[in-house]
């Protein structure tokens, strides 16, 4: 017996409180920002933090990183917005470029942790498992919009795209791969792996954001390979796979180059 045929997708992305439009995206999204600064507070005081620091901290990696996350994405799409300039600053309607938001925050961390004084490494451990957290939760969002999904796909959960939000190359197919659902039960998964390597190795501490970007960039790196929205590519591998591939460098680099150094005496705290 079949139980599942594939995932419909919600009519509806929106509702109306009086003259107030809020969508699902918005919503889903702002939950994952409490979720990462919930998580990120609790295991920056366990390692001895203060209230003030965290929340100074926090609250410039939202902003900076909401701004990088825009920016990045209208840059890479500006015929989305031809003749309708003023939506460059709808961001509640999605279109957010999530390696553009990590680049705005890690200015805004770098930054702020110089300013204060506070260990940078002390408050990426504390981010490191909390971020996946929120991605898990934000990628929900767009499934209410319809949108970055995969290729055709006739699996038992491939997820039913309107007609009017199909590529045009893909217009006949009704099914496609649901890459938001892949990357949020990949995203779970990283932060508990995550917390798992901390407590089992702890000479791991200190460098626990290594995990995450190894981690996200292999996950993002196979769904490009997937994924219909890129209006780039370049070898056959989207501008979004060639960042994935660096990130990844990247991570391996935080590993290798902490390697050495003695685990901090910090208690990790548990997300």
């Amino acid at each position: 017996m079949t139980f599942l045929a594939s995932i419909p997708s919600p009519p509806v992305n929106e509702f109306f409180i009086g003259p107030l439009r809020v969508t699902f995206y918005g919503i889903l999204v702002t939950l994952g920002v409490v979720i990462a600064w919930t998580v990120t507070k609790r295991r920056f005081l366990a390692r001895g933090g203060s209230v003030a620091d965290v929340e100074k901290i926090m609250l410039r990696v939202v902003l900076f990183g909401f701004l990088g996350a825009r920016l990045a994405y209208v840059s890479t799409n500006l015929f989305r917005f031809e003749g309708e300039w003023w939506r460059i600053i709808a961001i509640w309607e999605g279109g957010i470029a999530l390696y553009g938001g990590l680049t705005g925050g890690a200015l805004a961390i770098w930054w702020t942790c110089r300013r204060l004084g506070v260990p940078i490494t002390m408050f990426l451990d504390s981010l490191a498992p909390g971020l996946p957290m929120a991605q898990a939760v934000g990628r929900w969002g767009n499934y209410f919009n319809q949108e970055l999904f995969g290729t055709p796909s006739n699996l038992p959960w491939a997820v039913e795209i309107a007609p009017q939000f199909r590529p045009q190359q893909y217009a006949q197919f009704e099914t496609f791969h649901p890459t938001f659902l892949y990357e949020s039960l990949w995203n779970l998964a990283l932060a508990g792996t995550i917390v798992w390597l901390e407590r089992r190795y702890p000479s791991l501490r200190g460098r626990l954001i290594g995990i995450y970007f190894i981690g996200y960039g292999l996950m993002r790196f196979l769904l490009e390979l997937i994924r219909t929205d890129t209006t780039f590519r370049f070898l056959g591998l989207s501008r979004n796979g060639w960042v994935s591939i660096g990130v990844i460098l990247i991570g391996f680099a935080v590993l290798y180059w902490r390697r050495d150094r003695e685990p901090t005496s910090q208690t990790p705290a548990t997300a």
